[in-house]
């Protein structure tokens, strides 16, 4: 009863001349323009992201779908084991599907597009994120999560690439806003909505597994206060988690060829083996202390300061329940709880909304309301500071940080459809580039392999090259012909520039990369040699 009473406040204490102010807006004057114009910026969002972040972008998405469409590209060792659906990839393969048809399957499409269409997927979880709110809070605190949204550096940084995490994100602001339990009042929603909540969460758990750590915490919820407890779990949650659970299986079994039940393998490997650690770990700690923290940046006061005025536990619970389990698994990444940011992002709306209320009375009482004292308000300040925080934090990681291995791929694909290329091996970190999906050309191509070991104490390619970059490569060169072009970190080529002159390769570009170390020693650049030979 409290979080109603806190809903509807908010709403009743807006003075007249807001309402007014609000219901003249042109940007919020209807839920279809909403969507246009974040879909514009999403749209310019995805043109602008030029940098590598994740592997999982390119290897667990795009290359896949590529395979399925043209016939060639590289499948990691993940889906020789099957902890992976094809769901997601088939959205991305439909995309290639239209480009063939369209003449369009050129260099810059290939590379474009698929952010693009994630661009369509990211402006619904926009709108979405705005409704959502509105239900919960009204229109005032709605406006000022969605400013927090398309504001925050991370979400312009992260929710526009093709990750599974991505679209998960996608589909639990959908299916927040469908489910009854999370609403002021759940009595006056009709029952086909949580169905189709069910079917959002069901379809996000498909995509991505881990998602049922949020799903589960909502159907708790649903548990303790919805009345009709059987219904929802016989009725409604086991005949839509079959239902989607089977389709995918079938979908699965058709590209596998045979019947991969890709959830338990995924909770084998990442859960009962801890298989995830292979790559590396973090201290329990670390969502709380660096991960989220640094994903919400900026706009964390604010998120603290409305999750402690809106009263909503129920949803600030949503949170620390997922920032929690996420804890307990050794390794860790940003995009993992994703899902969870934009709710953060909607408390600092709540609470701009709420400052934005309290400079207007004051500036009422003091008889003051020219442009002059709107522009000193607390709130002008707020905003000021958000937005010269969090833009260059999005500009310079979008356009500048790690956009070397994007940067080379271009070029290669540009050289590749010329017929300049002819083979390439790549002596950097696995994984390190994007691959036959950028390239768009089957040509040879070697990259050094990382696949967990089984024996423990054996090292990868990937680190035995890292070890010793000069004996690694003196290996591989003498066991096999030589490649047209190889490609490799600056820190590595001043150790194997010699080397790789003496087989007559030259450097015939270079490519600038990062201005400080990420998890490695200071990769500055990503250098290309040529075999002058041929």
């Amino acid at each position: 009863m409290r979080q109603r009473h806190r809903a509807v406040n908010t709403n009743s204490n807006t003075s007249e001349e807001e309402q007014i102010k609000q219901s003249k807006s042109v940007f919020f004057s209807s839920e279809k323009r909403i969507f246009r114009i974040c879909l514009a910026i999403r749209i310019v969002n995805a043109l602008l992201i030029q940098t590598y972040f994740n592997p999982d972008e390119h290897w667990q998405t795009l290359e896949v779908a590529h395979r399925i469409v043209f016939g060639y590209g590289h499948l990691t060792w993940e889906w020789k084991k099957g902890i992976r659906s094809y769901l997601h990839p088939m959205l991305f393969a439909l995309l290639y599907k239209i480009l063939v048809f369209l003449h369009l399957d050129t260099p810059f499409f290939m590379i474009k597009a698929p952010r693009l269409l994630q661009s369509l997927f990211s402006a619904v979880g926009d709108l979405y994120l705005y409704k959502f709110s509105r239900v919960l809070f009204g229109d005032h605190v709605a406006k000022w999560a969605l400013f927090s949204q398309l504001a925050n550096w991370f979400m312009f940084f992260c929710f526009n690439r093709t990750f599974s995490n991505s679209l998960e994100t996608v589909l639990t602001l959908v299916g927040l806003y469908y489910w009854p339990t999370l609403r002021v009042s759940s009595s006056k929603f009709p029952s086909v909505s949580r169905k189709l909540g069910l079917a959002l969460a069901a379809l996000a758990c498909a995509i991505r597994p881990t998602s049922a750590i949020t799903w589960l915490y909502v159907g708790l919820l649903e548990l303790i206060f919805a009345r009709d407890r059987l219904k929802f779990i016989f009725l409604e949650a086991a005949p839509v988690g079959v239902l989607v659970l089977g389709l995918t299986c079938l979908l699965d079994r058709l590209m596998y060829g045979s019947w991969v039940l890709v959830p338990l393998n995924f909770l084998k490997f990442n859960f009962l083996s801890s298989g995830g650690d292979y790559y590396g770990t973090h201290k329990w700690h670390w969502y709380f202390t660096q991960g989220f923290t640094v994903m919400v940046f900026t706009f964390l006061p604010f998120s603290i300061a409305g999750i402690i005025k809106s009263k909503h536990w129920k949803l600030s619970g949503l949170i620390a329940w997922v920032l929690g389990l996420y804890s307990v698994l050794g390794h860790k990444e940003f995009r993992f709880v994703l899902p969870v940011l934009p709710i953060a992002l909607m408390f600092s709306g709540y609470s701009l909304a709420v400052m934005e209320k309290a400079d207007y009375l004051d500036n009422k009482r003091k008889g003051s309301l020219n442009t002059r004292s709107k522009w000193l308000s607390k709130t002008r300040f707020a905003i000021f500071f958000l937005l010269v925080t969090n833009i260059p934090m999005a500009l310079y990681m979008s356009l500048v940080h790690q956009r070397g291995t994007e940067d080379v791929m271009n070029y290669l694909s540009k050289e590749a459809l010329n017929e300049k290329v002819k083979s390439i091996l790549f002596l950097m970190p696995c994984h390190s580039t994007p691959y036959y999906s950028a390239l768009h050309r089957n040509l040879p191509m070697r990259f050094l392999d990382c696949s967990p070991r089984e024996e423990k104490g054996i090292l990868d390619e990937s680190d035995r090259f890292m070890k010793d970059p000069v004996a690694f490569t003196s290996e591989i060169t003498k066991n096999g012909s030589l490649p047209s072009h190889v490609v490799l970190f600056g820190s590595e080529e001043i150790l194997l520039r010699d080397l790789l002159k003496s087989y007559s390769f030259r450097e015939i570009r270079r490519f600038f990369h990062a201005h400080f170390k990420v998890d490695r020693d200071l990769q500055a650049s990503v250098v290309v040699y040529a075999l002058t030979s041929e």
